[in-house]
């Protein structure tokens, strides 16, 4: 069984409080464009250790080990006895912005944005946190650029002393911009420092893992649930451009496939044919796809270790159930990982999407 360490320390200095703080019911994972979460409960035998915990709330980072290697690390934010007991939780480094505040206006003076990379706000966002006094998280942001942009020559992005916004919110409008803009954090030990880092993809993290796969019979374990919903199905797609009547640019891209002929219309305001023939294509690409499994319980395995996930990666799946065959791509979101404890094994649970969507979705797609 791999062996676990949870190591306790000072938010700002690094200082450790604890080496191997003695959790159970461990619950821990990071996400795509979020902080991660971490759970856990301790026991009423280490009293001293509850009452650090109790007092070090909003002032401590947790770092989970795994086999030496850092998995995960965040701020720890909530320590509430429940009888005998003591849960706690935590959430990732990025939490932190959610309880910052511009109070200077455009960060300070980092502002206004006229056609900037919306990860340089991000990293300036970062930069003004760290640099007010006792803000410094120790926190490295990625020097990726993104070929995204936000504010404009007559709307510049810019925000104001007299209404401070918050830092978090700030972060999540840049990764909600046009282009597939997305974030992930880790934590990795350099010599004695865990170096808290932001990983920027632009314009999407990840990439198709040949070296990975997740079979029945292998690695995955549980019941698989694999939905089949035709709701969104179709096979052909109606682009529609910008404009109105015989000026309106329309394009169909379809394909057959021995199935009954569904179709879906797919409004844009796209003024160029060419791309919106992409557009129609990407759309159709999405909607072909009928079966859909979002989650994936999983064990370490030579065949896709664990320390080898990447948050944004896609993976090639194939289940062999009594109910179902699968075979195909699916891109990671995140994962939350239950440690061993006793006779239970070690337990992953992949967070899963296609690798392309709808446009209807909200969400960002890649043709692969």
């Amino acid at each position: 069984m791999p062996d676990y360490r949870y190591i306790i320390a000072r938010a700002a200095t690094g200082e450790v409080l604890h080496w191997n703080l003695p959790l159970t019911e461990v619950e821990f994972g990071p996400e795509k464009s979020g902080p991660g979460s971490f759970s856990a409960t301790l026991t009423p035998t280490y009293a001293r250790a509850m009452s650090d915990m109790l007092d070090d709330a909003g002032d401590a980072v947790i770092l989970v080990e795994r086999n030496s290697t850092l998995l995960w690390g965040g701020l720890l934010w909530r320590a509430e006895p429940q009888g005998s007991k003591l849960p706690v939780e935590a959430s990732g480094f990025t939490s932190y912005l959610h309880r910052r505040f511009d109070l200077h206006g455009n960060l300070g003076g980092r502002g206004p944005y006229i056609e900037a990379d919306p990860y340089q706000v991000i990293r300036d966002v970062w930069a003004y946190a760290q640099e007010q006094p006792d803000g410094d998280l120790q926190v490295i942001v990625d020097d990726t650029k993104s070929n995204a942009k936000t504010g404009t020559a007559k709307d510049p992005y810019t925000t104001s002393k007299s209404d401070p916004r918050n830092l978090g919110e700030i972060v999540d409008e840049m990764a909600d911009i046009d282009d597939g803009l997305e974030w992930t954090e880790t934590v990795t030990w350099r010599g004695s420092h865990a170096e808290r880092r932001i990983v920027l993809g632009a314009p999407r993290l990840g990439r198709r893992r040949e070296d990975l796969t997740f079979t029945t019979g292998a690695n995955i374990v549980g019941d698989p649930q694999i939905i089949k919903d035709a709701d969104t199905y179709a096979q052909w797609v109606i682009g529609l451009g910008a404009g109105e009547g015989k000026k309106r640019k329309v394009v169909v891209d379809g394909a057959r496939n021995g199935r009954l002929r569904l179709e879906h219309k797919l409004e844009t305001s796209e003024k160029d044919e060419t791309k919106l023939r992409q557009r129609t294509r990407r759309e159709r690409l999405a909607r072909q796809i009928l079966p859909t499994l979002t989650e994936l319980d999983v064990t370490d395995h030579p065949a896709a270790p664990m320390e080898a996930l990447r948050v944004g990666d896609d993976v090639r799946i194939r289940l062999h159930e009594p109910h179902t065959t699968y075979d195909g791509w699916n891109r990671l979101l995140g994962w939350t990982v239950r440690p061993g404890e006793g006779e239970t094994p070690e337990r992953v649970t992949l967070k899963l999407e296609r690798p392309i969507k709808p446009e209807e979705s909200g969400d960002d797609m890649e043709e692969l």
